[in-house]
């Protein structure tokens, strides 16, 4: 036998604390867009206001990675809330996410490569 005991993994033993951790995941997508935006816009201000060390210009690169950030943290956000409040239409709303997720970001992208081109 060994000197070790092997660390047991607990699974989640009812539908509710699986639904439970699926909002959490989805809230927590919802947290990493929200901070990735914070930091790329903290950053962009402590260079360029606080500190002038370069000029900073809005292009169309740095404008669809704030909308796109922007957007996606309010999508999970929403997804989150949704499920919470109706915990039946879970599979019905992730579907309809993942579909809106898809459109709005080839709109984005194809947006994007026209305004540059």
């Amino acid at each position: 036998m060994s000197k070790f005991k092997k660390k047991r993994i607990i699974q989640p033993t009812n539908r509710y604390e699986i639904d439970i951790r699926f909002e959490k995941i989805i809230q927590f997508s919802g947290w990493f867009f929200l901070f990735a935006l914070g930091g790329f816009v903290g950053v962009w201000i402590l260079f360029d206001i606080f500190l002038g060390a370069i000029d900073i210009t809005i292009g169309a690169m740095s404008f669809s990675l704030i909308i796109f950030l922007g957007t996606n943290s309010a999508l999970s956000f929403g997804l989150a809330t949704k499920i919470k409040n109706n915990r039946d239409k879970k599979k019905d709303f992730f579907y309809d996410w993942l579909l809106g997720e898809f459109f709005f970001c080839m709109f984005a992208i194809f947006a994007v490569a026209v305004y540059v081109w």
